[in-house]
């Protein structure tokens, strides 16, 4: 199995230079505004620039809004934006292929502004296999406008880099998207960043595999949501898909309910259930925890750590979160941990176990939540109050 083993930012959103190893499960914390989200944008990024029907000018433009909303207010001369990654064999953790993208803007004026590839280069086992700048004619300023990593007839030597980018999956599951099907929206050209489609989807699969899916999911609910029995998907009048529950009730067949009847908090666990079962590649979460019960929270580091040894394969799962909840659990190591901490120059960031400071109390025993969270409190958070 690939995974991302490291990325690499410069002039991105919050982060004037950044260099960041990553885990198969990965923890980014942070104060507000610091770039937790800026960093699974990056991700994002990359693979928006290669699925169907994205490209690099759909990925600044259409997604993004353009370059000068991606690129860093503390950039200085060059203002070059520039996304690099590593990605690496889970098996014996060797890197196999190195991206870099290097991008600018160009147009102004009467022409209209848009991103255009200063720099692109490949590397496979330590080995440049591609550069842009010597695979192209340079007098034609047209073909600054796409990536290589965009093109099928142009990434063959590479495709598998294509492919991995556009195995990536993101969710920040919003309940009431889901709950009422007449608010549900996707993002540009169909993406759905806010799992209002997660029901429709899973109505996709092969019976099979749903069924197995929900059986897992199932057995969770069984402990986490008081007299919950199963879990179907049931079509309506119109055909239209709809998750189903039965509670234990005084009615002999007990009580059934809709997902429009689900507390906010079954929505998320079901959905962030369901992310961590579909599909192979990395999976983005935002914040997690939000509308679960502590007791849930402190449990979630170890049930993606369960999935992802689970026999169909694992994936690597990379998570933005407030909760010191969560990261109380026993088992989160130091490495799994990225710190942001804003700074004059731009956010920096850190693994926990590289903080010297930090690592001698994790060693003590003392959990990432008791550590890292504090470290990363705003500094005069207590003159909140005061300011009132």
């Amino acid at each position: 199995m690939l995974y991302l083993s490291r990325l690499i930012l410069k002039n991105w959103r919050n982060f004037r230079s950044v260099e960041i190893p990553l885990q198969l499960r990965v923890f980014i914390i942070g104060p507000n505004a610091s770039g937790k989200s800026n960093i699974l944008d990056a991700i994002r990024f990359l693979r928006d620039t290669c699925k169907t029907g994205g490209g690099l000018q759909y990925a600044v433009q259409s997604v993004r809004g353009g370059l000068s909303k991606i690129r860093s207010l503390f950039a200085r001369d060059p203002s070059d934006v520039q996304i690099g990654c590593e990605i690496s064999d889970d098996s014996d953790g060797s890197v196999v292929w190195k991206y870099e993208l290097v991008l600018n803007q160009a147009g102004g004026g009467v022409q209209k502004t848009h991103a255009v590839v200063k720099s692109e280069k490949v590397w496979k086992d330590g080995g440049l296999v591609f550069d842009k700048a010597t695979a192209e004619d340079p007098t034609d300023p047209k073909l600054q406008e796409y990536t290589w990593l965009e093109q099928p007839l142009a990434n063959r030597d590479f495709r598998e880099v294509a492919e991995f980018f556009d195995s990536v999956r993101y969710l920040h599951l919003v309940p009431q998207l889901v709950k009422d099907p007449g608010r549900q929206r996707s993002g540009v050209a169909g993406e759905d960043y806010f799992g209002s489609d997660f029901i429709s989807r899973a109505s996709k699969l092969n019976q099979k595999t749903r069924n197995s899916h929900f059986r897992r999911i199932e057995r969770a609910l069984q402990v986490a949501v008081p007299q919950f029995r199963d879990l179907t998907l049931v079509p309506d009048e119109h055909g239209r898909p709809h998750l189903q529950t039965s509670f234990k009730h005084w009615r002999p067949q007990g009580a059934r309910q809709w997902e429009d009847q689900f507390s906010d908090g079954t929505i998320r666990l079901v959905g962030f259930l369901w992310a961590l079962l579909e599909g192979r590649g990395p999976l983005l979460l935002e914040e997690p925890e939000l509308s679960l019960h502590s007791a849930i929270v402190v449990n979630l580091a170890e049930i993606i750590a369960k999935l992802q040894r689970r026999k169909e394969g694992r994936r690597q799962v990379i998570a933005t979160t407030h909760s010191a909840e969560l990261l109380s659990n026993p088992g989160i190591a130091g490495e799994e941990v990225v710190a942001l901490y804003p700074e004059d120059e731009g956010t920096s960031a850190q693994i926990a176990a590289d903080m010297e400071e930090l690592r001698a109390l994790l060693e003590q025993g003392m959990s990432v939540g008791d550590v890292v969270v504090p470290s990363t409190s705003p500094a005069h958070v207590r003159q909140l109050l005061l300011n009132l």
